[in-house]
């Protein structure tokens, strides 16, 4: 087990996760200002739907970003599902996050956090050994 290849992810996905709720919050008190100061029943959805798409693209972008720049490759599996899985943990918590100083509760992102530094140790590009004897096959 590659433990520094964790601490990095660990570090990582925390930066990712923190970047992404910072978005998100002051994205939607811009929607919430927004729709406060339009006359039509739209006003707001515009940009509530960029900051959602945003904090979506933002998360994986970082991930891949601060794997890269630590000098881990191979970060397929973290970058997928650390990314769908920060999709579906801020959209089932959107509301909170769209209050006035809301937030994703603290157990769901330390969850993640940890769901996430695991998925980092997931190298897709190491290959298991060739065994003794058999040569390069």
């Amino acid at each position: 087990m590659r433990y520094a290849r964790h601490a990095k992810g660990a570090l990582t996905v925390t930066l990712a996760t923190v970047a992404s709720h910072a978005l998100m919050s002051s994205g939607y008190a811009w929607a919430r200002d927004s729709a406060t100061s339009g006359d039509t029943v739209f006003s707001g959805v515009f940009e509530f739907l960029v900051t959602t798409a945003a904090s979506w693209a933002l998360t994986p972008l970082v991930l891949w970003a601060g794997m890269r720049v630590m000098g881990e490759a191979g970060n397929t599996v973290l970058l997928v599902t650390g990314g769908l899985l920060w999709a579906g943990l801020s959209g089932y918590f959107i509301d909170d996050i769209d209050r006035t100083g809301g937030q994703v509760p603290i157990l769901a992102v330390a969850a993640y956090v940890l769901v996430c530094t695991g998925l980092a140790g997931a190298d897709s590009s190491r290959r298991s050994p060739t065994p003794a004897g058999n040569g390069n096959m």
